[in-house]
């Protein structure tokens, strides 16, 4: 089975149209975008279409859409995301609802790929708040080697939408290049993964990576182009 997730309640009111071309989601926990009142929105329309619920905590930054990594000091950060994680916690279990795992997002998720220092901070910040929940990491990445030795159950990602670098970063969001918007692209690529655990580089290099989750923005402008045609042809 190919697991599609999407990053929602962010505030562009999509989730009744995306919601039901999904598997999971990552609902935003209102430091990068969002609020309380979405977040009880989208998690009741989780439920209701079966779309497991995952968290999506980011650096406290709305001015940038959590998408700029912040100068914050590691207790900062813990204090940030435990309080986000809480929330949404509470949110959740006033509908009886489970949450699945837990998705960094923007470039507190770049950040933890490539800094163990962070990746710590970020697990810490996830086990104080939780007793079982799994996490949404990439392959070959800091963050899944601390998770894996917190004792942490990790489930690979990749992203469907966006192109990769050499060593399996994503190309910067500052390249006109960095996503893929051509649904046949998308599809070729999802399929790559699984299929092959192989995916094409920038640069027409083909890399080992592993996913069993596959990631659409729910900001990308033909997001709902791109999931309508997963849907269709997975």
């Amino acid at each position: 089975m190919i697991d599609i997730n999407c990053d929602l309640g962010e505030g562009l009111h999509n989730e009744h149209i995306i919601m039901p071309l999904i598997s999971s989601c990552n609902i935003s926990c209102g430091a990068h975008a969002g609020s309380i009142e979405i977040i009880d929105k989208v998690i009741d329309l989780a439920v209701k279409h079966k779309v497991k619920i995952g968290a999506h905590p980011s650096f406290p930054d709305r001015q940038n859409f959590g998408r700029k990594v912040l100068d914050i000091s590691n207790s900062d950060l813990q204090k940030s995301l435990e309080d986000q994680l809480t929330i949404f916690k509470d949110r959740a279990l006033l509908q009886n609802a489970t949450i699945h795992h837990v998705k960094p997002h923007g470039a507190l998720y770049n950040l933890i790929a490539v800094n163990r220092e962070k990746a710590s901070v970020v697990i810490a910040a996830i086990q104080h708040v939780f007793e079982t929940v799994k996490l949404y990491v990439p392959y070959h990445s800091r963050i899944e080697e601390v998770a894996i030795q917190s004792g942490l159950e990790i489930v690979y990602e990749a992203f469907a939408d966006r192109r990769y670098n050499e060593d399996l970063s994503l190309v910067s969001r500052t390249f006109s290049n960095a996503l893929i918007e051509d649904k046949h692209e998308v599809l070729k690529q999802v399929q790559k993964i699984s299929d092959k655990q192989l995916v094409t580089t920038v640069n027409f290099h083909e890399k080992k990576i592993k996913a069993s989750t596959f990631c659409v923005h729910g900001d990308t402008k033909n997001a709902i182009e791109l999931l309508q045609y997963l849907h269709k042809h997975l």
